[in-house]
């Protein structure tokens, strides 16, 4: 009997320690606790808020992408399609030494371009739709290289340039906005024409009722060629090199300078597409309105989520459309939407942590090795 504990011990040990020497292991644990956390702390507010609905609200907010059935899911889907897309674009820069806070800038110079193009652009028929979007992710790629260049050519840091633009491409929004493609008796952009939306492809037969389209299909395109880019091919080590030491990178012979370019390129064409999955859909118009758009800034905290990792990333801005789509459901409990805001900004505030939490969570993990040694040791001598 005491030989079988001790195996049974020996087998834990040899699992925690698996997990306490592996970094991804830790991170994905630590990203659990920021999600645990932000779910904790809004269940607290809902108890202040409403006490005899917080229980059934709490539930309803994480069964809300099935609550509704296969539209529920659908809209759960459309809803993650572009912060999968601004996680994306700050994920790939953070893995290449970069910080792009600039997604929000990108995504709105990518939506202005996606809607101008599906305002102006119905010669180009069946086509008008995909060239849309490419002329989102240019735009958006424009975007991300003023930065970029700015890094490698006079070292200026890219997380000032780009919150700086973010500014800018707010504002150079309502001007292009105004002066180009104006509505007037609706104060908003015109809309773009049928032919540049998205196409449904199947999607509307098997989610009766959503909003999703065969974006998701171009996302998780765009999530494994980022996968393999960063893990499979010279160019995505080059960049990753230049990213972990910028002069053992020049010494190597690597092209550190333009090497910083292309990945803010890269980043910015990403979040530039995001602006073409938003807006090139029935029912929603850009608007000249001075504000920054959220999702950009949401990528942050999916980036985080997602270990800076493409398909970490697809899987928590999935988690966050489901979110989304749960808070659609909380005035039947009469509660406000706005709870999800908070669970969100709670995740994000715990996910900015996670360097404190996979130390907490390596430390306690060491530390239970630790004990189980000792009383398997006890055990022996007794």
């Amino acid at each position: 009997m005491a030989e079988n504990n001790n195996n049974h011990t020996g087998m834990i040990q040899k699992l925690l320690k698996k997990i306490a020497d592996n970094p991804t292991s830790i991170n994905a644990i630590a990203s659990i606790f920021a999600v645990l956390g932000g779910f904790v702390v809004g269940l607290i507010v809902m108890l202040f808020v409403n006490p005899g609905d917080a229980l059934p609200g709490f539930f309803t907010i994480l069964g809300g992408p099935f609550r509704g059935g296969m539209t529920s899911l659908g809209n759960t889907i459309h809803f993650g399609v572009p912060i999968i897309l601004t996680g994306l674009s700050v994920a790939f820069a953070f893995r290449t030494g970069l910080f792009n806070i600039g997604a929000t800038g990108q995504l709105t110079m990518g939506a202005f371009a996606a809607v101008y193009i599906g305002v102006n652009w119905g010669f180009l028929g069946p086509f008008h739709w995909l060239v849309a979007i490419l002329g989102a992710i240019l735009a958006g790629a424009i975007w991300g290289a003023i930065p970029g260049i700015l890094k490698a050519t006079r070292n200026v840091h890219e997380v000032v340039t780009s919150i700086m633009l973010n500014y800018v491409a707010m504002y150079m929004n309502t001007m292009l906005i105004t002066q180009l493609i104006y509505n007037q008796q609706y104060a908003r952009a015109q809309t773009p024409l049928r032919t540049s939306f998205i196409p449904k492809l199947f999607m509307d037969n098997i989610f009766r009722g959503s909003q999703v389209n065969m974006a998701i299909f171009l996302v998780i395109g765009v999530v494994i060629l980022l996968h393999i880019v960063l893990n499979k091919t010279t160019f995505g080590y080059e960049l990753k090199s230049v990213g972990f030491n910028r002069d053992a990178a020049k010494y190597a012979g690597m092209s550190e300078k333009l090497n910083i370019i292309y990945s803010m390129i890269i980043a910015g064409g990403v979040a530039g597409m995001a602006g073409a999955m938003m807006y090139l859909v029935p029912g929603k118009h850009l608007e000249p309105v001075n504000h920054l758009i959220q999702e950009g800034f949401d990528g942050i905290a999916i980036a985080l989520l997602g270990l800076s990792a493409p398909f970490g990333v697809l899987i928590a801005g999935l988690f966050y459309g489901g979110l989304q789509q749960g808070g659609h459901y909380l005035q039947l409990y009469d509660f406000m939407p706005e709870i999800i805001d908070i669970i969100i900004a709670v995740i994000i505030y715990f996910s900015a942590l996670s360097l404190f939490l996979r130390q907490f969570v390596a430390g306690f993990i060491k530390k239970r090795i630790k004990v189980d040694i000792e009383l398997q040791e006890g055990s022996e001598i007794a």
